[in-house]
C-alpha cells in the first residue's frame, strides 16, 4: 500500500528551477492507467459516442540519477496487463471487443512490444529524451511517449514551452494547495503533420480545444494524474455540423514496493547502453502512423472496373442540379488524392465526353502534384478545340482551396502556346484569383508571385488591344493587390466605359481603409462628370463606390443634390439607391440621414422622380451562425431598354463576408432597334449584349451574347430562347483537413468537404413584334458538406461523419413591354421549394472485418417563395401579367 511517509515522485524546487517529480532509489512504484478516446456530435453524452478504452498497469522505477542533480533522472516504465473496451457500456451484438483477446486484437509482436520496458530521462520535471526501441511500431511507441507525458510536471506556477507527444507547446502551470493544474495551449503546438483550410472562412471550419492536466498531491507528494483533452470541429455556415474528440488519461499510484537499485554511470547515454544496447533515444514528439488498409482498391483498379460506369452517370450534365453530383465529386476528390499520375491519366482517358468536364473538375480540385501534372499532360492548350475542357481546369484552379506556388508556375502563359484568345483571358484572370489566395497566406513574396504581379501590374499599359486591358484589369480585380488602386484610379476615368466600370467594381472590393482620399476624389469626378460625360452605367457604379467607402457628409450631400440633374432613369435609380441604402441599415445609412435633414438635398421635387430604373435589397436567409442576403440593380436607358442588371449574393458569418454570386446583363446601343434617342454620352455606343459572373469571390471571364449589329440582327433571328451557359460545373467549396495529435499518443484525422453542383445560365430576348424584352439569370444547384473524424490506429478504427445536403434553385427574370409609355417594368426572384437532409453516422471497426454502425438523419422539404422586391416593382408586375391576357 502507499505510504504517505514515502518519497514518491516529491516536488521540490531547486535553485536550478521548478523542479518536478523525484524517485526514491531501490523502490517500485506500481501505477494503473488508462486511456479513452470518444467521438460524437458537438453535444454529444459519452453513452452514445463511440471510441474505445486501453487500461494497463504501470511499473515505474529509478534508474538513474546525475549525483549532482537530484532531478536529473533516468526512470524505467513496463506497461504490462493490458486490455480494451469499448468506452461504452454495449450489448455483446453491438460491441467489437465482445470475445477477442488484447492478442487477438493486437497481435502477438505489437502486444510484446507494447510491454516491453522503455525509459524516459526526467530533467527538472521535464522528459529530456524518450528511449525504446528503433524496430517497434509507431502506434506502439506513440502509445508509451502518451503514459510518458503524465510524468511530466513542475511545482511552480508560471508558463513554459514544452516538448511532449502533441509537439512543441505552450503550457501554464498553476499550483495550489494539494494540487498542480497544466493547461496545454494546444493552438500552440507545433508538430511535423500539419493540415490545410480553405480560404474562405464563411466556408472554413473553426475549432475550439482545451487540454488540461490536474496532479492530485498528498502531503506534498503526487498521487494522480487526470487529463482531458477536447477538441470540437464546426462548419462555420452551419455549427450544427460539427464533430467532437474527447481523449481522457488517468495514472494513479495503487503501490510502492522494494525495487531494483540505481545503476551506475556518467551519464544517460552511457548507462542506457550499458543496459540494453538495442534503447535509442527516438523523440518526444509522436511519428506518424501508417494506416493498414487491408483489402483496399488502387484508385486506377476502381474506376477502370465495371462500377465507374455507374459512377460517371452521376456526373453527367443532368445531374448537376442533384445532390448526388456534388457527393461524388467529394468521394472522387478523396480518391485522386491517393492516386499516382498514370492512375488519374487513365481516369480521364476513360471518362464519356459528357462526363469528363465534371471528372476534369475533380481531378483539378484535388490540387495534389500528381493531380496538377495529370491534367497538364491531359490537356493541350494549343488545341482551341479544347476549350470546355481548359476553361473548367482553369475555373476549378480559380476556385482551388489552397492553390501552391506550383499550380501559379502551371498557369504561367509565357511557357506555352496557348490555341484560344477566350482561353487566354481566362488564364489571366484566374492567375489573379490565385496571386491573392497566395497572399492571403503570406506568399506574396514568392518568385512566381512576384513575377505574375509584375505581369498583370505592368499589363494594361502595355498594350493598346481594348480586350487585352480589359483582361488585365480583371486579373486585378481578382487580386485584390494593393498596388492596383492606382491603376483602378487612373482607368476609372477612362473614355472606355467598359474600363471604367471594371475599375469602379474592383474599387468596391477592398478594404475600405485602402481607399484614399485622393481615389475618393478620382471616383466623386466620375460620378459628377467634372472632366468628361460618362455613360449611366459607369456613373451608377461610381456611386456605389462613393457609398460603400466610408463618404463623408459633403460628399452624400453632393450626391443627393444631383439627383434631379441626372438623366431621368439615372436619377431614378439613385433614388431607388439612396432608399436601399436607409431601408436596408448600410454602413452609409447614418450619414445619409444626416445630409437629407437639409430640406435643400432632400425634398418632394428631388424625391418624386418617376422611371422603371430600381436597387433593392433583402434578406435569403437567416440563421444562428450565417446571414445570407440578396440585392438587385436594375438600370434602364432613357429609351426603356435593360442598360445594366446586376444581381448579388452575400453570405456573412462570424464577422466574415463573402461575396458568393454576382451575375450582371449589360446591353448598349440598343436604342436604334426601337427609334428611340440614346442618352447623353451614349450616342456612339456599338450594340452590344453580354453577361458577367463572379462567383465565390472570383471574377470569372464575361461571356458575349451579341457585337455589333450585324450579330444583334442575326442573333434576333436565330434566337431558340435558350439561355446561354455562363458557369456549369463541381466546385470545392469547404476543404479542412487537420491531424490532431493527442496527448495520450492517439491521433485522429479530421476531414471536412463541401461541394457544390452549379449551373448557371442566362439569356436576353428582344421581340420587336411584341415590343417586349426579358432578360433571365436561372441558378441551380446541389450542395453536399461531410464532415469526418476518424481515430485511426493500426488495431482498430473509430470515427464518425456529418454531413448535409440540399438542392436549389433559383430564377430571376426581368420583362420589359416598351409598347407604351412610360414602360412597364416586371421584376421576378423566384426559390422553388427544395429538399434539406443531414445525418450523422458513428462507426467503429476492427481489421479482422467486425464493426458497429450507428447512423441517425432526417429529411425536410423547406417551401418555395418569391423574394419580395419593393411596392412599386409588385404593382407594376401585375400590369404586366394583366396586359398578357
Amino acid at each position: 500500500t502507499v505510504s504517505s511517509t514515502c518519497l514518491i515522485f516529491l516536488c521540490r524546487t531547486s535553485s536550478a528551477g521548478a523542479a518536478g517529480p523525484r524517485l526514491n532509489n531501490d523502490r517500485l512504484y506500481k501505477f494503473s492507467y488508462t486511456t479513452e478516446v470518444l467521438v460524437d456530435r458537438a453535444k454529444g453524452s459519452k453513452d452514445g459516442s463511440a471510441g474505445y478504452r486501453i487500461s494497463s498497469d504501470v511499473d515505474v522505477n529509478l534508474v538513474w540519477r546525475d549525483p549532482s542533480s537530484k532531478d536529473d533522472q533516468l526512470i524505467q516504465l513496463v506497461i504490462s496487463n493490458v486490455k480494451i473496451k469499448n468506452v461504452a457500456p454495449r450489448s455483446a451484438k453491438k460491441n467489437i471487443f465482445h470475445g477477442a483477446t488484447t492478442q487477438s486484437l493486437l497481435g502477438e509482436k505489437k502486444l510484446a512490444a507494447l510491454e516491453r520496458p522503455f525509459m524516459v530521462h526526467l530533467k527538472n520535471g521535464k522528459v529530456s529524451s524518450f528511449y525504446c526501441y528503433k524496430a517497434e511500431p509507431a502506434s506502439i511507441k506513440n502509445l508509451k511517449r502518451g503514459v510518458a507525458s503524465l510524468l511530466q510536471v513542475q511545482c511552480r506556477s508560471g508558463k513554459v514551452i514544452e516538448n511532449d507527444v502533441s509537439g512543441r507547446c505552450t503550457v501554464e502551470y498553476k499550483a495550489a494547495q494539494g494540487q498542480v493544474t497544466r493547461t496545454k495551449a494546444l493552438e500552440t503546438c507545433k508538430t511535423a503533420e500539419t493540415g490545410f483550410t480553405t480560404y474562405i472562412q464563411v466556408l472554413g471550419v473553426s475549432g475550439e480545444s482545451s487540454s488540461v492536466t490536474v496532479f492530485t498531491l498528498e502531503d506534498g507528494f503526487i498521487k494522480s494524474a487526470i487529463a482531458k483533452e477536447t477538441h470540437i470541429l464546426a462548419v462555420n455556415a452551419r455549427r450544427t455540423t460539427a464533430a467532437k474528440i474527447v481523449s481522457r488519461q488517468s495514472l494513479t499510484l495503487v503501490a510502492i514496493e522494494a525495487g531494483p537499485f540505481e545503476a551506475a554511470g556518467k551519464n544517460v547515454a552511457s548507462v542506457v547502453k550499458s543496459l540494453d544496447e538495442k534503447l535509442f533515444a527516438v523523440g518526444v514528439a509522436a511519428e506518424k502512423v501508417k494506416s493498414q488498409c487491408k483489402g483496399c482498391q488502387s484508385t486506377l483498379l476502381f474506376f477502370l472496373s465495371f462500377p465507374f460506369l455507374s459512377v460517371q452517370k452521376q456526373f453527367e450534365p443532368d445531374s448537376l442540379s442533384k445532390a448526388i453530383a456534388p457527393r461524388s465529386f467529394l468521394a472522387l476528390i478523396q480518391s485522386i488524392r491517393k492516386a499516382s499520375k498514370d492512375e488519374i491519366l487513365q481516369v480521364l482517358k476513360r471518362s464519356s465526353k459528357t462526363a469528363l468536364p465534371q471528372v476534369v473538375d475533380a481531378v483539378t480540385s484535388s490540387q495534389t502534384p500528381d493531380s496538377l501534372d495529370a491534367m497538364l499532360q491531359f490537356l493541350n492548350f494549343a488545341d482551341p478545340k479544347g476549350l470546355v475542357l481548359q476553361e473548367r481546369f482553369l475555373y476549378a484552379c480559380g476556385f482551388a482551396s489552397h492553390p501552391n506556388e506550383r499550380m501559379l508556375q502551371a498557369l504561367d502563359i509565357s511557357k506555352g502556346k496557348i490555341g484560344s484568345k477566350d482561353i487566354k483571358e481566362s488564364v489571366v484572370i484566374i492567375m489573379g484569383a490565385i496571386v491573392h489566395k497566395l497572399c492571403q497566406k503570406g506568399g506574396c513574396e514568392l518568385p512566381t508571385v512576384v513575377e505574375v504581379k509584375k505581369m498583370i501590374l505592368e499589363g494594361p499599359d502595355s498594350t493598346q488591344v481594348v480586350s487585352d486591358i480589359q483582361m488585365y484589369l480583371l486579373a486585378l480585380k481578382n487580386s485584390l493587390l494593393p498596388e492596383a488602386i492606382p491603376l483602378f484610379s487612373k482607368y476609372a476615368e477612362s473614355e472606355v466605359g467598359a474600363y471604367c466600370t471594371i475599375s469602379l467594381t474592383a474599387l468596391q472590393r477592398y478594404d475600405v481603409a485602402l481607399i484614399t482620399d485622393e481615389v475618393k476624389q478620382t471616383v466623386n469626378r466620375v460620378y459628377h462628370q467634372n472632366r468628361r460625360v460618362y455613360e449611366k452605367n459607369v456613373r451608377a457604379a461610381a456611386a456605389d463606390v462613393v457609398f460603400s467607402s466610408n463618404p463623408s457628409y459633403m460628399e452624400v450631400k453632393n450626391v443627393l443634390l444631383s439627383i434631379g440633374n441626372l438623366p431621368k432613369e439615372l436619377n431614378k435609380y439613385m433614388l431607388s439607391k439612396v432608399k436601399d441604402i436607409l431601408h436596408f441599415e448600410m454602413p452609409a445609412s447614418k450619414i445619409l440621414r444626416q445630409a437629407m435633414k437639409d430640406m435643400i438635398s432632400h425634398n418632394y421635387d428631388r424625391f418624386s422622380k418617376v422611371g422603371s430604373s430600381s436597387a433593392f435589397s433583402g434578406f435569403m436567409a437567416r440563421t444562428a451562425d450565417a446571414t445570407t442576403t440578396y440585392s438587385l440593380d436594375i438600370l434602364y436607358s432613357g429609351s426603356g431598354v435593360l442598360r445594366r442588371s446586376n444581381m448579388n449574393i452575400y453570405g456573412a458569418s462570424n464577422g466574415a463576408l463573402l461575396h458568393g454570386l454576382q451575375v450582371a446583363i449589360e446591353a448598349q446601343g440598343m436604342e436604334s432597334l426601337i427609334a428611340a434617342k440614346p442618352d447623353e454620352g451614349e450616342e456612339d455606343l456599338e450594340s452590344f449584349a453580354g453577361m458577367s459572373a463572379l462567383l465565390f469571390d472570383v471574377q470569372l471571364r464575361p461571356v458575349t451574347f451579341f457585337k455589333g449589329y450585324s450579330d444583334l440582327m442575326s442573333k434576333m433571328f436565330s434566337m431558340s430562347g435558350e439561355p446561354m451557359n455562363v458557369v456549369k460545373g463541381l466546385i470545392l467549396l469547404t476543404d479542412h483537413s487537420q491531424v490532431i495529435q493527442l496527448q495520450s499518443g492517439l491521433k485522429a484525422n479530421a476531414e471536412f468537404q463541401g461541394g457544390l453542383a452549379i449551373d448557371i445560365s442566362g439569356g436576353m430576348e428582344v421581340s420587336l413584334w411584341y415590343r417586349e424584352s426579358k432578360t433571365s439569370v436561372n441558378n441551380r444547384g446541389a450542395m453536399v458538406v461531410t464532415g469526418n473524424v476518424t481515430v485511426d490506429m493500426d488495431f482498430v478504427r473509430t470515427g464518425m461523419e456529418v454531413s448535409f445536403e440540399t438542392e436549389a434553385s433559383l430564377d430571376f427574370i426581368t420583362t420589359v413591354q416598351f409598347s407604351e409609355y412610360p414602360f412597364l417594368v416586371c421584376m421576378q426572384m423566384d426559390k422553388t421549394t427544395f429538399p434539406f437532409s443531414e445525418s450523422l453516422t458513428k462507426y467503429e471497426s476492427l481489421p479482422s472485418g467486425k464493426s458497429y454502425v450507428s447512423r441517425r438523419g432526417h429529411k425536410q422539404l423547406l417551401p418555395g417563395s418569391e423574394f419580395p422586391l419593393h411596392q412599386e416593382n409588385s404593382n407594376m408586375c401585375k400590369r404586366v401579367f394583366d396586359s398578357d391576357w
